[in-house]
């Protein structure tokens, strides 16, 4: 069971495999990205694109070019992809899906799950992009299925 969408699975493989590529200076293409983390490229061109927009990746065009990431990006928290991507629901919506649902008037699942909620939050803003590249260009980490 997935926590993530697939779209937001695939833009937190994409922006660390973009970060490692970046870290060892190298401008990564579509092509490449979508075959280091097994994704179709039309979708990710999408993401990749929305990621940029929102400041997260950096493109540049050209024979020399393609996507990288920026020191200041490296040092943003996983959280921010997940939040542009797909908002914050996962850190602050209902385990049942009620609109409603709040601590004054909490669903069966509302105390519970806060508490799991808060602890994805926790590991997704601790954990910056850049945390993984060390375990990545070790081979410890996989961004592949």
């Amino acid at each position: 069971m997935a926590i993530f969408s697939k779209t937001c699975e695939y833009a937190i493989r994409a922006v660390l495999y973009i970060a490692h590529k970046s870290t060892l200076g190298i401008k990564v293409g579509i092509k490449d990205i979508a075959a280091g983390i097994d994704s179709p490229e039309l979708y990710l061109a999408k993401i990749l694109q929305d990621l940029s927009r929102k400041g997260l990746i950096n493109s540049v065009k050209g024979p020399n070019g393609g996507f990288y990431i920026s020191d200041t990006s490296l040092a943003r928290p996983l959280s921010d992809i997940v939040e542009a991507v797909d908002g914050n629901a996962l850190f602050t919506g209902c385990a049942l899906g009620l609109k409603q649902c709040s601590a004054v008037n909490p669903c069966p699942l509302h105390n519970q799950f806060k508490a799991i909620r808060d602890q994805i939050y926790q590991v997704l803003n601790v954990n910056t992009i850049g945390t993984f590249n060390e375990e990545l260009v070790n081979g410890i980490l996989s961004l592949k299925k």
